[in-house]
């Protein structure tokens, strides 16, 4: 009679433990609290892969839309100083990032990037180095734009000289001429020209020694400080850093 008696006892403890496990509460899921806009105003050479960085944010915080303003980097620093409302900034160097230390105290490095010669597909000037640009239609970028500021160190070095039919305010116009086959050739960043095949590039002499870093940071004025913040740190994290390095950029 005893084993009958200790099953009764043991099925008991069993049921009672089972109802008490049913009445607990499940844990509760847990929920993105960030929402809202995310204004980033970005250099032109991030435009493709900020537009993914963008998408990949907006899936990983279902509650936040990333708003994205591509242009040159002193262009953005003066808008910047002059009250824009954006919450983050990504400048393609650090002397247009330093313009605004006010409003972005703590800026880090997340990418570096360098410089390729650009020509209209055939590449009709027959451009084969720095030197060829003194003698064809070349396109630059204006000296206070990061890549007008490279390029004008990477020709000194070079000891070119060139007088530019044009100077841009951004990469991508320069881009854009010599696509259009408005220029013989143009300097860009070898990532403007990663995956096009309206261009040819030609990775002139000394470039390696001319290498752009790209600060980031989430702007003390920000309208969105929590999405902001957590913006720069996807940036800077590993999915940031791949989406990156597939675009063609170096570490910082």
């Amino acid at each position: 009679m005893r084993r009958p008696f200790r099953f009764l006892v043991i099925a008991a403890a069993a049921a009672l433990l089972a109802g008490c496990a049913s009445s607990a509460p499940a844990p509760a899921a847990s929920e993105d609290s960030l929402s809202g806009t995310v204004e980033v105003y970005a250099a032109a050479s991030l435009q493709r892969s900020f537009d993914e960085i963008a998408t990949a944010f907006e899936a990983a915080h279902p509650g936040v839309t990333v708003s994205a303003v591509y242009d040159g980097s002193s262009t953005l620093a003066t808008q910047i100083g002059e009250g824009a409302p954006a919450d983050v900034f990504a400048s393609a160097d650090e002397k247009n990032m330093a313009k605004v230390k006010e409003q972005a105290p703590d800026p880090q490095l997340f990418a570096g990037n360098t410089l390729v010669i650009a020509v209209p597909k055939g590449n009709p000037g027959a451009v084969a180095t720095l030197a060829d640009l003194a003698r064809v239609t070349t396109v630059l970028c204006a000296p206070e734009v990061p890549c007008g500021a490279a390029s004008q160190t990477l020709l000194s070095n070079a000891g070119v000289a060139v007088t530019p039919a044009s100077s841009e305010q951004n990469v991508t116009a320069v881009l854009t001429k010599v696509a259009a086959s408005e220029a013989d050739a143009g300097l860009v960043y070898a990532t403007d020209v990663n995956g096009r095949d309206d261009v040819e590039t030609i990775v002139p002499a000394g470039a390696d020694a001319v290498v752009n870093r790209y600060p980031i940071a989430a702007l003390t004025g920000s309208p969105n400080p929590e999405a902001a913040a957590a913006f720069v740190a996807f940036v800077l994290g590993q999915d940031g850093q791949r989406l990156l390095a597939d675009a063609g950029f170096r570490a910082p």
